[in-house]
């Protein structure tokens, strides 16, 4: 469970004294709790490995965004914190999955479901949420399968 693991992690950074894996994985942990009580809230289970993975997704996006703010404010030192911080997110992710394979993934969806334009784009995603999360950027996804139904 990939709970474990961070927990696993977390003391490992701590005996080795990595300081900014040790924070990273803490800042992960305190996400994981906030949705948590969210769910507990909404009367949900504690959050599932698939809900884990997209936190660790929204986190990576984040910190890529905040690292190329800071790259065009002449920031580079706060923008090597967060690629680092991506670093130690990427551990705990499944490997992406590479263009040509997003491709192939969308267009193999596309054939299985027999889509026709862009009213069947929402069925499209849901098959490729539920099949490929955490290993699929799903905003290049959207564009590819924009492309192969548009035809453009």
């Amino acid at each position: 469970m990939l709970r474990d693991t961070l927990t696993a992690a977390m003391k490992d950074a701590m005996r080795a004294k990595e300081a900014r894996k040790l924070s990273t994985v803490r800042l992960i942990q305190t996400a994981i709790k906030d949705r948590d009580i969210a769910n507990r809230g909404a009367g949900k289970e504690p959050a599932t490995d698939d809900e884990i993975l997209q936190i660790l997704a929204k986190m990576v996006k984040q910190r890529e965004e905040s690292a190329t703010i800071y790259e065009g404010a002449a920031r580079p030192e706060l923008a090597a914190q967060e690629r680092e911080e991506i670093a130690v997110l990427q551990t705990f992710m499944p490997v992406q999955m590479s263009d040509a394979d997003v491709r192939d993934a969308c267009a193999a969806v596309i054939a299985e479901l027999s889509a026709e334009g862009l009213r069947d784009m929402g069925k499209c995603m849901t098959v490729l949420r539920e099949r490929f999360a955490g290993q699929m950027d799903f905003a290049k996804a959207s564009a590819v399968l924009k492309e192969l139904l548009t035809g453009k």
